[in-house]
């Protein structure tokens, strides 16, 4: 009798729960959420002159909390040019690196660090043809929406 009494007041309470409305969404409707996809630039190798326009004159030193390390140096056996991403305390504002090589030949490179597929991660290593001669050198980064010039050197190949 006891058991009967028990589940005909849970069944009761069930009923009365479910004839207010406290199960349904207190929405009228409700929407997915929606994502944003931001397009990526494509891969973009020149061997133009022209310079770009949005990219800094002068070489800057990246603010305190956006500091990263990057290793440039010429390979002797085959004058590659390589620049080495060592990421820092900054690597999480990070979006790309390029690096523009103007070779001896007068011959322009460009080339972003993997591509511009995805952000740079700590190793990631870009390897540009160079010359005998010496090369200038210029590495732009990109971080929390600006762009610095962080190299500008002159590359001369050791040995040569």
């Amino acid at each position: 009798m006891k058991c009967t009494l028990i589940l005909l007041a849970i069944g009761s309470l069930i009923l009365c729960a479910l004839s207010a409305g406290c199960t349904s969404p207190t929405q009228v409707e409700i929407k997915p959420s929606q994502t944003i996809t931001i397009p990526t630039p494509p891969p973009t190798t020149s061997t133009s002159t022209a310079t770009v326009v949005s990219t800094p004159l002068a070489v800057e030193t990246l603010p305190a909390e956006q500091d990263v390390n990057i290793v440039v140096y010429k390979q002797r056996p085959d004058a590659t040019i390589h620049l080495v991403y060592n990421g820092g305390t900054g690597e999480i504002f990070v979006q790309n690196v390029m690096m523009r090589v103007i070779r001896s030949d007068g011959e322009v490179n460009e080339q972003y660090l993997n591509d511009g597929t995805r952000k740079p991660r700590r190793g990631d290593e870009l390897i540009m043809d160079g010359t005998r001669g010496t090369d200038q050198v210029i590495v732009f980064l990109t971080s929390a929406g600006k762009t610095y010039k962080i190299y500008d050197e002159p590359l001369a190949n050791p040995y040569y």
